[in-house]
């Protein structure tokens, strides 16, 4: 039970990125409580869980009210989103509870990508043109219609799983199959497959920590991808932008409004968009963190992330209101690359690793697959095997040794066997 003296914070599903809030709220004198939405933790997952953060741990077992009762025996101050797959319950025991909620009219709406961008739509934005269907020959005529390269996705996923990026019907029909009657990674399976059409430009992330629906905006990041392994797209980096300039400042209008649009009022979000050359277009959004380091890298850069955003909009809303708005101001330059594995085995060695920590912007190291563990051949975030933060004061310094691991990167970075 939660120490008498405390009081009491509940985060579903603190994998990924979440696990480090336990931490940032334990610090601010909270007992914190874990919810699994799920019986087992996922295992792309398990290693991020950290029992001991967590005063309990509780299971739902599919009854929402159940588990929400189960809950109110600690007694919590808030209920907080951790991975993607916790957010719909996240939702339920907010609203249950009488807490900070975003409520569960729309929680379908920002998990389904399909619901999420017909949502959009509805609202006046623009947004990518899209199926959803279980049938095969259906998706097929939907991509002769459409012409040009498609977007094959699942209805529900994280971090790139089974996108692929279709030129043709064959590409179509392998990617349908691809997808259709798996499990995914959030815990579902592919009842249907989700066409949607390609959009061309960069892609770029906003991610923001909301209260009573006054948005704050944390960070913005650039993407670059490479054409890798059969790949379309892949993500090979993420580059912090500053706060304004003349794309945040078309992102981020589209942005806030796609989180109105979504019910996303209070809480944090992780918005993935295009700038195409019609203007902003949404890729999808997570009514929780940014995944991976990035917030934590963002840390280096302007001495708070998003952890901290989240844990006053929750804690100390008044606070929050009072700064929310306020531009963040890069003292760093910061950017995660990715090593893209260009095939699989088992890993001896990363012969050239020291020529990538001699690099005048090299900061952090995070492996993923050390040597002795089963390399995979990088097709996406799932299967990137080392990924290398990188900080200077100079943003060309950072640009620089980005393209230095690019070179570095291909057979001769990996021994196996």
């Amino acid at each position: 039970m939660s120490q008498p003296d405390q009081p009491t914070v509940a985060i579903v599903d603190a994998y990924s990125s979440a696990s480090r809030l336990a931490p940032v709220l334990r610090g601010r004198g909270h007992t914190v409580v874990h919810v699994r939405s799920t019986p087992s933790i996922p295992a792309i997952n398990a290693a991020d869980f950290v029992p001991g953060d967590f005063a309990a741990d509780l299971v739902h077992r599919g009854d929402p009210a159940e588990t929400a009762r189960a809950l109110a025996a600690h007694r919590p101050v808030a209920v907080l989103p951790g991975a993607e797959v916790g957010v719909e319950l996240a939702d339920a025991l907010s609203e249950a509870l009488g807490l900070r909620t975003n409520g569960t009219a729309l929680s379908s709406a920002r998990r389904d990508k399909h619901r999420m961008v017909e949502t959009v739509k509805a609202a006046g934005l623009r947004a990518a043109e899209q199926l959803v269907t279980s049938d095969e020959e259906e998706a097929v005529a939907w991509h002769a219609k459409t012409g040009g390269r498609i977007v094959v996705k699942p209805v529900r996923s994280a971090a790139g799983e089974g996108v692929q990026f279709c030129d043709s019907a064959d590409e179509t029909r392998a990617a349908f199959r691809a997808v259709l009657g798996q499990d995914n990674v959030v815990a579902s399976r592919n009842d249907a497959v989700l066409l949607q059409e390609y959009l061309f430009g960069t892609e770029y992330y906003v991610n923001t920590v909301s209260v009573d629906g006054r948005h704050h905006v944390c960070d913005i990041w650039r993407t670059t991808h490479i054409h890798a392994n059969g790949v379309r797209d892949l993500l090979d980096g993420a580059h912090l932008m500053p706060r304004h300039g003349e794309v945040q400042d078309l992102l981020v209008p589209y942005a806030l409004a796609v989180l109105d649009a979504l019910g996303i009022a209070n809480g944090p979000a992780h918005t993935e968009l295009k700038l195409t050359p019609d203007g902003p277009r949404l890729i999808e959004t997570g009514a929780r963190l940014c995944g991976g380091s990035l917030p934590t890298l963002v840390r280096t850069a302007l001495g708070e992330s998003q952890l901290e955003w989240t844990a006053d909009a929750y804690l100390a809303p008044d606070a929050f209101l009072d700064r929310a708005g306020e531009p963040y101001r890069v003292e760093r330059y910061v950017a995660s690359i990715g090593l893209i594995a260009p095939r699989s085995g088992e890993l001896v060695d990363y012969p050239l690793l020291p020529r990538v920590r001699d690099l005048e912007s090299f900061h952090e190291l995070r492996t993923a697959v050390a040597p002795g563990g089963r390399l995979r051949r990088t097709v996406n975030d799932f299967t990137i095997p080392l990924l290398v933060d990188l900080a200077h004061e100079v943003e060309e310094v950072v640009r620089r040794d980005h393209g230095s691991i690019r070179q570095l990167d291909g057979e001769g970075f990996y021994t196996l066997r």
